[in-house]
C-alpha cells in the first residue's frame, strides 16, 4: 500500500515542481490521535511536493483563528470544523479563493459534487461569491442503528425507503414490541438530537434549495413546509407506541443512554437514529458489524428527492496565501491524500476516485458507501444557523415539541427568536 501511495506521490511531485517549495503552516481542531493521523497525510504532501509543513492543533480553534487572522499572523491553511465560521472570515477578507478549476474538479470527482461546491462557496469582501473551502474528512448523520440478531429473530427486513421504514415501525408495534429508542437529553445541550431528525426530514420532504433557504432564514422557521418536517419527526417521537418509555420519556432520556434499549433482553426497542459516533456509547465489547449494525435513513420513494445525506465535515481554506498553500489544496485532490487517512481510522470521504478496499475498518467502508451514494449532501443545519437559534431556541423548542407543544407554536417561537437577532 505504501509503495502505491508514494508512486502516486512521485507523479504529483512532477506536477507541483519542487522549485516552489516553501514551508506550509496548517492550523486545525485535531489533537491526540487525530493529530497523528493528519500529520501522516501531511507527510505524504511533503514527500509529494518537497514542501515542509508544520501542523498545530487546538481545542479552541474557532476563537484562535479569528485572533490570528486579525493580528495578521494566520497560518497558510486553516481547517474549519464547520463552514459558518469560514464564511464569516471570507466576508471579512481573511480567506483566499481556491485556484481556478477547483470547483469543476469537485463537481466531477466528489459524489453529490455540486453540494460540496455550494458548501465551500462564500461571499468575499467584494460582495461576489468565490470558492474558498475544500471539504476533506466528512461525518455521516443519516444512519439508523439496529441489532442484527433482533431483526433476524423477528424476521424483519432492512427498509430501503421511508415508506418501508414506516411500515416496519407499524409492524413492530403490531407484534407487540416497541420500534424506536429516542433520547434528547444532553445536559445544557438537551434537544440537539431532535434537530438532526428535523434536518433529515427537511431533506426527505423538500428539495435542497428549500433546506438552504431555511438555514439562511429565507424560508422562515414557521413556514408550513418546515412545520410539516417537524411533524414528520413528531410522527415517530410523539407516538407512545413507537418510543421506548413512551413519548414523555424522549426529552428526559440522555442521548448516550438511549441506544442501550436495543441491547437489553428482550429488546426495549429495535432502532435508533443517530450519527456515526454513537457506537462509543454502546455496551462495552459491542462489535459493530456483528452485535450492532446500521442502515441508511431512507428517503421517500414517492417524493423523487434522490438519496440525501445529512452530515458534517471539515473545510480547508487558505488563510495566508502562498504557493505552498495552493499546492496543499491541490494535493487534497489526489486519491493518496484520502487513502492515507482511510487506512487509519475515523475518516470518510466523498472522493469517487479512492480505493475503498484501503479502509482499515469495514464499518467505515460501509458508511463511506452511503456517502458515495448520496445525490445531495447537506451540512447539519443547526450548526449553520446563528448560535442563539441553532444552539438555542431550536434545541429548547424541540424539547417543548416532544413534550406536547404544537409544532406551529414551537416554530413561531423559534422564528421570533431569529427575528430578534436581526
Amino acid at each position: 500500500m505504501k509503495h502505491s501511495l508514494y508512486a502516486g506521490a512521485a507523479t504529483f511531485a512532477l506536477m507541483a515542481g519542487a522549485a516552489y517549495a516553501d514551508k506550509v503552516t496548517v492550523f486545525g481542531p485535531w489533537l491526540g490521535p487525530d493529530q497523528e493521523n493528519v500529520e501522516k497525510v501531511l507527510d505524504g504532501f511533503a514527500a509529494a511536493t518537497g514542501h515542509e509543513y508544520s501542523y498545530v492543533g487546538s481545542d479552541s480553534f474557532e476563537q484562535q483563528i479569528r485572533i490570528d487572522a486579525e493580528a495578521g499572523s494566520a497560518p497558510n491553511v486553516a481547517v474549519f470544523p464547520q463552514p459558518g465560521l469560514a464564511s464569516d472570515m471570507a466576508k471579512a477578507g481573511f480567506l483566499t479563493p481556491l485556484s481556478e478549476g477547483t470547483a469543476d474538479w469537485i463537481r466531477d470527482n466528489y459524489a453529490a459534487g455540486q453540494s460540496w461546491v455550494d458548501l465551500g462557496t462564500y461571499q468575499g469582501p467584494d460582495g461576489q461569491d468565490h470558492l474558498y473551502g475544500f471539504f476533506y474528512k466528512v461525518d455521516v448523520k443519516s444512519l439508523v442503528w439496529f441489532v442484527p440478531e433482533n431483526f433476524e429473530d423477528a424476521g424483519y427486513e432492512i427498509p430501503t425507503t421511508m415508506e418501508e421504514l414506516k411500515a416496519l415501525t407499524d409492524q413492530i408495534v403490531a407484534d407487540g414490541e416497541t420500534p424506536w429508542c429516542i433520547g434528547l437529553g444532553s445536559g445544557g445541550a438537551t434537544g440537539w438530537p431532535a434537530t438532526d431528525w428535523v434536518e433529515d426530514m427537511m431533506l426527505r420532504t423538500l428539495p435542497p434549495e428549500d433546506y438552504d433557504a431555511w438555514v439562511a432564514n429565507d424560508l422562515k422557521f414557521n413556514d408550513p413546509k418546515v412545520v410539516a418536517a417537524i411533524e414528520e419527526f413528531g410522527a415517530f417521537a410523539r407516538n407512545d407506541d413507537y418510543v421506548a418509555g413512551g413519548a414523555g420519556a424522549v426529552a428526559t432520556t440522555d442521548f448516550r443512554d438511549s441506544p442501550k434499549g436495543m441491547f437489553s433482553s428482550p429488546p426495549q426497542c429495535y432502532m435508533h437514529r443517530q450519527a456515526s459516533f454513537i457506537p462509543a456509547f454502546f455496551p462495552e465489547g459491542t462489535v459493530v458489524g456483528e452485535d450492532a449494525d446500521f442502515f441508511y435513513f431512507p428517503a421517500y420513494e414517492g417524493k423523487d428527492l434522490g438519496s440525501p445525506v445529512l452530515g458534517a465535515g471539515t473545510v480547508w481554506a487558505i488563510t495566508n496565501d502562498s504557493p505552498g498553500a495552493h499546492a496543499l489544496m491541490k494535493y487534497l485532490e489526489t486519491p493518496e491524500a484520502h487513502e492515507a487517512w482511510m487506512a487509519l481510522t475515523g475518516f470518510l470521504t466523498p472522493h469517487k476516485g479512492v480505493d475503498t478496499s484501503v479502509f482499515s475498518d469495514p464499518t467505515l467502508k460501509k458508511m463511506n458507501d452511503i456517502l458515495l451514494g448520496a445525490t445531495t449532501f447537506r451540512f447539519d443545519g443547526s450548526d449553520l444557523m446563528p448560535g442563539g437559534v441553532g444552539a438555542g431556541t431550536f434545541w429548547t423548542g424541540m424539547v417543548d415539541y416532544t413534550g406536547g407543544t404544537p409544532a406551529q407554536d414551537v416554530a413561531d417561537e423559534i422564528q421570533s427568536s431569529w427575528d430578534a437577532l436581526d
